[in-house]
């Protein structure tokens, strides 16, 4: 046999070699898993579970976002998992290929505990989906008083696979998706925090009723839809403004690390500064987090600042730390996050914290101020990448803010 063929052959043999070596180190197995409501509605999410260098990683899907949790820890029959933000985790027992547990959610009062199992998913039989839904949907929630409560769905349909996110005057459900069997619609997400599942009945194409949505331990609200384009969301009812006489902030509270920052310190000064208004609880914060951190990296050398409020579930300000550092450390954020020591259900919360501008009533929220340390702009309701062309408009539309307030002298 010539030589370069027998070289070729003997390379070919140790390449499978070395890739079925490379495999043999990897399992990766899929999941499904519920979390059990006390009225018997299960929340539905999916997980993958991937063992590489004898280290084990979960990954929570939801649609396009894959939420990476490697705090993982077993033990005989048992598995112990810490999500990588907010208050949460679980806790079950091995036995027979399932888990079966617990997961425990810190909130303002006692931590919440909601039974949680788990079995490798196994593909279902779905009666063909009646109706195509994507598109914008005008929807309604049973709690909405005025126009000003006008929130819609965008819908992504592959068959019988739905995906997509309602937006409302205060922000987005983020990354939902699900099933659509026959006429029945099951949306849901789960990302340590959020526990949402949707139902409905399609009537067709263009009208979605009996809906249902589900939060956590007890929330139930019902909604309904019809197909509309041109539907938008308002969120004037969740707007801020300056009070009569005032033009700039005053607040001084400790970082993480307990040193006392001004608004007023050198380090903002003659800075285009973004205030951000947060919660450690807060997925749609984690969101904007995530984006803002990136921004201030890559553009801090422009004369751009940052600098998180963060109110909490309680006044404990350890407590409130090690939340926080949960963000800090997940987005790399280099800017100051603050505690602001009032927690997120105190009615007072605004004028305890930020007595120049009327309530805070959404989270995440931020205001924008100029060189001159005066208030140029207000965001609220903020749009983040479970929304699609909402979060690049949104994104479009800050850096044109930032960039205009950076050529002002």
């Amino acid at each position: 046999m010539h030589k370069k063929v027998i070289m070729y052959k003997i390379g070919l043999a140790l390449l499978l070699f070395l890739n079925t070596a490379c495999y043999s180190q990897i399992k990766t197995t899929y999941w499904q898993a519920a979390i059990h409501r006390p009225d018997g509605n299960n929340i539905y999410f999916s997980f993958k579970l991937e063992e590489k260098n004898k280290k084990t990683i979960l990954y929570i899907i939801n649609d396009a976002e894959k939420i990476k949790v490697d705090n993982i820890y077993f033990t005989k029959d048992s598995v112990f998992i810490k999500m990588p933000v907010f208050e949460s985790s679980f806790k079950a027992r091995l036995a027979n290929g399932e888990w079966d547990g617990v997961w425990i959610k810190g909130t303002a009062a006692n931590d919440q505990m909601l039974p949680f199992s788990a079995h490798k998913r196994i593909d279902t039989t779905l009666r063909k989906a009646d109706s195509n839904i994507a598109g914008r949907w005008a929807v309604t929630f049973a709690g909405d008083k005025t126009k000003d409560d006008a929130s819609i769905a965008e819908f992504r349909q592959i068959g019988n696979y739905i995906a997509g996110t309602f937006l409302t005057p205060s922000g987005d459900y983020r990354y939902l998706h699900g099933i659509i069997d026959g006429n029945k619609l099951r949306l849901s997400t789960f990302d340590g925090a959020h526990a949402y599942l949707f139902t409905a009945d399609i009537v067709n194409s263009k009208e979605i009723s009996n809906g249902i949505f589900y939060s956590g331990a007890k929330g139930k609200e019902g909604w309904t839809a019809v197909k509309d384009a041109y539907a938008k969301v308002l969120t004037d009812a969740v707007a801020m403004h300056l009070k009569p006489g005032e033009e700039k902030l005053d607040f001084h509270f400790p970082d993480l690390d307990g040193k006392d920052i001004s608004i007023n310190d050198k380090r903002f000064k003659n800075k285009v500064v973004v205030i951000q208004i947060l919660g450690s609880w807060c997925p749609n914060c984690m969101d904007e987090t995530a984006f803002l951190s990136d921004y201030y990296t890559k553009n801090k050398q422009r004369g751009f600042e940052a600098v998180a409020l963060a109110y909490e579930y309680s006044t404990d300000f350890n407590r409130s730390v090690k939340s926080l550092r949960k963000f800090q450390q997940r987005f790399n954020v280099q800017y100051p996050m603050l505690v602001t020591g009032v927690k997120v259900s105190d009615s007072l919360r605004t004028e305890k914290t930020l007595p120049q501008v009327t309530p805070i009533k959404v989270f995440p929220s931020s205001i924008i101020i100029d060189k001159k340390g005066k208030v140029r702009k207000f965001d609220t309701g903020f749009f983040g990448p479970g929304t699609g062309t909402h979060y690049e408009e949104y994104k479009k539309e800050f850096y044109a803010t930032i960039d205009e307030l950076l050529k002002e002298k």
